[in-house]
């Protein structure tokens, strides 16, 4: 089973929209059961809060359901059991590979926008996904459009990854980056 987790700062927001979105592209590219997703942050603030109500709101809105989140820290231990470690910003990149207990665990951790073509050519510092939670529900369809941009490419890495050309998933393929833009 490949393993992957989305994190970002108090696992309410950001990583949650993305672990759902990325699970139902996984799902629709018909590696839902190769393919294990969650989420994490790497602050402690939010522990066992439930998803932002805008966060729920819009994920609703796009068909998920994040009604059974609670938020968790990532505990570096996860290095052992995680295939990709998704920073969903850049403070968050720099905390997990600090994290990491060593090279092949700190090579783990990417961006999650390293996988958008559309951000392809950008410097490291302007990858980062920025937090919704101080605006209002637009920041959030923002913030959501950069996670969906990024999702189809994650799915052909992983797809690759995992000895899958990304043809060979033919309309599962296209339903995931369907699910990624939705």
């Amino acid at each position: 089973m490949y393993s992957i987790v989305a994190v970002c700062t108090g696992n309410i927001c950001r990583s949650p929209m993305a672990e759902l979105a990325l699970r139902r592209a996984f799902e629709a590219a018909g590696l839902g059961g190769r393919v294990r997703v969650d989420s994490a942050g790497v602050s402690d603030e939010e522990l066992g809060n439930p998803v932002d109500p805008r966060a729920g709101d819009l994920l609703r809105r796009e068909g998920m359901d994040a009604s059974a989140h609670a938020a968790q820290v990532f505990d570096p231990v996860r290095f052992e059991d995680r295939d990709l470690v998704l920073a969903l910003d850049v403070p968050h990149w720099r905390r997990l590979r600090e994290l990491a207990p060593d090279g092949p665990s700190a090579a783990k951790v990417r961006l999650l926008r390293e996988f958008d073509p559309a951000a392809a050519g950008a410097e490291h510092t302007e990858l980062g996904i920025y937090d919704p939670w101080y605006g209002g529900a637009e920041d959030f369809e923002t913030t959501y459009g950069m996670i969906a941009a990024a999702v189809p490419g994650v799915v052909r890495a992983v797809a690759e990854e995992l000895g899958t050309a990304p043809g060979e998933t033919g309309a599962g393929r296209d339903r995931a980056q369907d699910a990624g833009r939705a």
